[in-house]
């Protein structure tokens, strides 16, 4: 299990502001289930739903800004995780952009890749792996998403959210695997025992439109996010 608890550029748990967070929150203490618990809601519910400037972001960058996407709160939870020693690893994917709709303006969403890497995290606990995946959405963007269409049934995909029911997804970590976007999963791009390698092989956007993404794209995407979490 020793390789799936390194150290890396991406996974820089041992920076000050990761460790005064671990120590303040007392997770060092906990017995592994409960650290896995805290940390994993921790992630999910107080860094924000939102799109980061880029997915090779290093968990205290993540934890500053206190937003991100699948890519880069899986960074972070996987830094907090292996802080305390629990073993974890990443699972890339391709996924379908069309779950963004909603939560992107159509002109964007036509501008945008028709696919996109996706990642969930995997952490071994109780002699098993897990696959972590609801960490995505926060609760307050959840609850105004679900009272938005309370009276949809079935699955539902849009608004960042790809869900066999919008109404009781499962998301919740109560120790069995967590989801919220794998109805958008097209095909698995393998296990990657440090995000570092994932990124440095695949990334979303290149040239102009990484540009115009980073530096105005996501910025009204995120305002949208925003005024859909406040609406609650």
């Amino acid at each position: 299990m020793q390789e799936f608890l390194v150290h890396t550029p991406l996974l820089d748990f041992n920076h000050p502001d990761i460790q005064q967070l671990i120590e303040s929150r007392h997770w060092h203490t906990l017995e592994k289930p409960a650290a896995l618990k805290a940390i994993y809601d921790f992630v999910k519910d107080e860094v924000l739903f939102g799109y980061s400037a880029t997915d090779s972001l290093t968990a205290s960058e993540v934890l500053q800004q206190g937003y991100g996407q699948c890519n880069t709160k899986g960074t972070l939870l996987m830094a907090l995780l292996r802080a305390v020693g629990i073993p974890c690893r990443l699972q890339g994917f391709v996924i379908s952009n069309d779950l963004k709709q909603g939560v992107m303006p159509t002109w964007i969403l036509m501008l945008a890749p028709k696919t996109i890497i996706h990642s969930w995290v995997e952490v071994y606990i109780n002699e098993q792996w897990l696959e972590l995946e609801g960490y995505i959405i926060d609760k307050g963007y959840l609850k105004a998403i679900q009272q938005r269409f309370i009276n949809h049934t079935g699955p539902f995909k849009g608004y960042g959210i790809a869900t066999p029911c919008l109404q009781q997804p499962s998301n919740e970590f109560v120790g069995n695997h967590t989801y919220i976007q794998r109805e958008s999963i097209i095909k698995s791009l393998g296990l990657f025992t440090v995000p570092d390698s994932f990124y440095h092989r695949f990334s979303n956007l290149t040239g102009i439109k990484k540009w115009l993404y980073q530096h105005w794209l996501r910025h009204i995407i995120n305002r949208r996010i925003k005024k859909i979490r406040a609406s609650l």
